[in-house]
């Protein structure tokens, strides 16, 4: 006879079983503690089901974790695999340095980059790999020399990856000379072209509760009514519906999350500063990505070799390289003020000003081109402009650092501007858009500015670092363009800005895709 309790119990709880459920409790009734791999094995069910059942069953206090181990497993990313039919990059590397030597000729790393098509930020971990072994080293002018006939690091990595490519395999069990490579080599942020990627695999053991045993013998001995979980069409036809009991609802189970939508935490940010800075009474001004060296260097009194215009430095435009003729009389006298200063007071560089190369197309390295094309198109005097560009420069990313990135870039116009009413607003742009009080100027030098300053604030992490640079446009820059009154300039970098103003402690994480951590973002004030 099953006592009242066992009999109110069944009651109770058999009717709110899943059949999914059932399952996982006859298994552990069986067997208890096993593994989320054995319950799957034993009952047909895939994983996905027997997860879902888990926790359910958790949710209810009818099972437990009895153990949890977590173990690493390494496997070849498409690099990885790439460098398995190949060989990898350090193999070529070394290759390439080697034959060099054979034939008596010098490989620099321009020339191994055309070698091997690819650009000095991909080879410079894998060089430095290879010197740290000591089987190369850097000569005079850049030369790469193997010292050695073999390469102890090459052999031991090419021999790990052709381990790995015939399948994944468990990190821990391998001895710690081939862990150090793996470690070396191993994908993670900064460094998505690797040959390894580490994943942690997480393996738990499943126990019933004292309540869960309970259920479960229920379950074995005494059987579980089949209920229906919607009622169907199929089941009003025939009438079943009379003969079977409806599945009820718990609502103790936590419902499924539901994902409002938001405005990015960066773009609130961009707009917060769009919003300051026209309740200021600036006004905002446009200028093209795709810009011509005029506009982004040429006026800005930048001489045509400065080192800021080297291929290192700016992205180039492969087609069309060159935009259309630059309008008079800016063209004729910009370039009469770099060859002796025009009427500007000033000697000029002294250099053969080249009219092509003005138009060659670049992707736009700063947001001050935007001020010069502004600067010429006739603007109040006095007058306030900002824009929010977006530039592009050659850089090695990094926490502080990207490759585009968001300027704040203003100009002040005014017979009564000077360089107190500059740090008067850039203080107060540190302590409104950045959010900081920790800040501190410094001496700088721009080829467009005299005097000039750099504006420094302290991230709570990451120490101090620069927001950009600011000063008083040169009369080599206003006067070209037909301004003869003070103006004042700043660019400063956005992205940094917002890394302060959001707690953010690496760069990329303003645009990473991670949904996560972008709901979980606090909105800038």
């Amino acid at each position: 006879m099953i006592p009242e309790e066992s009999s109110s119990l069944e009651e109770h709880h058999f009717s709110s079983l899943h059949p999914l459920e059932v399952a996982i409790l006859r298994d552990l009734h069986k067997q208890s503690p096993t593994s989320e791999a054995d319950l799957a094995s034993h009952t047909g069910l895939d994983s996905a089901q027997v997860s879902m059942s888990i926790g359910w069953l958790q949710a209810k206090q009818y099972i437990m974790i009895t153990s949890e181990v977590v173990t690493k497993i390494v496997s070849l990313t498409s690099t990885g695999i790439r460098f398995s039919k190949k060989g990898s990059l350090i193999k070529q590397i070394f290759t390439e340095a080697t034959k060099a030597k054979e034939q008596g000729l010098p490989l620099t790393m321009k020339r191994l980059q055309e070698i091997l098509s690819l650009q000095a930020s991909d080879l410079s971990g894998p060089i430095g790999a290879l010197k740290k072994e000591g089987s190369i080293q850097i000569g005079p002018g850049g030369v790469l020399e193997p010292t050695k006939s073999t390469s102890d690091l090459t052999s031991a990595l090419h021999m790990l990856i052709e381990n790995i490519s015939h399948g994944s395999s468990s990190y821990d069990t391998r001895p710690n000379t081939e862990r150090k490579i793996i470690d070396t080599f191993s994908q993670r942020r900064g460094r998505s072209q690797e040959p390894f990627r580490i994943d942690e695999h997480i393996m738990r053991s499943f126990a019933l509760t004292e309540r869960g045993q309970a259920v479960a013998a229920n379950v074995v001995t005494v059987g579980v009514k089949e209920g229906y979980a919607q009622l169907t069409p199929e089941l009003l036809k025939d009438g079943s519906w009379r003969t079977h009991t409806p599945r009820p609802y718990n609502i103790a189970l936590r419902p499924p999350r539901i994902a409002a939508g938001k405005k990015h935490p960066y773009r609130t940010f961009l707009d917060k500063v769009k919003t300051t800075l026209v309740s200021m009474g600036f006004e905002e001004m446009r200028g093209p990505i795709v810009e011509n060296e005029f506009w982004n260097m040429d006026t800005l009194y930048m001489p045509q070799f400065h080192p800021a215009r080297d291929i290192h430095d700016v992205y180039f435009v492969k087609s069309p390289a060159y935009s259309t003729a630059i309008p008079e009389p800016y063209i004729s006298q910009v370039a009469q003020t770099h060859r002796d200063g025009w009427t500007t007071g000033s000697r000029g560089w002294g250099y053969p000003f080249d009219e092509q190369r003005t138009r060659r197309l670049v992707l736009r390295s700063q947001g001050t081109a935007v001020s010069s094309r502004t600067l010429a198109s006739q603007p109040k005097i006095p007058g306030k402009y900002f824009s929010i560009a977006r530039c592009f420069r050659y850089d090695q990313i990094d926490a502080t650092h990207a490759t585009d990135f968001f300027q704040t870039e203003g100009i002040v116009l005014g017979n009564t501007i000077n360089f107190q009413t500059l740090l008067g607003l850039l203080l107060l742009f540190a302590k409104e858009l950045a959010q900081t009080t920790k800040v501190k100027f410094a001496p700088a030098y721009f080829p467009f500015t005299e005097p000039s300053v750099e504006l420094h604030v302290e991230h709570p992490k990451l120490g101090w670092m620069e927001l950009g640079g600011a000063g008083l446009l040169r009369p080599e820059v206003t006067h070209p363009l037909g301004i003869k009154v003070p103006v004042i300039a700043w660019g400063l970098g956005l992205d940094r800005m917002a890394m302060i103003a959001l707690g953010i402690h690496d760069i990329r994480d303003l645009f990473t895709a991670n949904l996560d951590l972008i709901r979980q973002q606090p909105t800038p004030l």
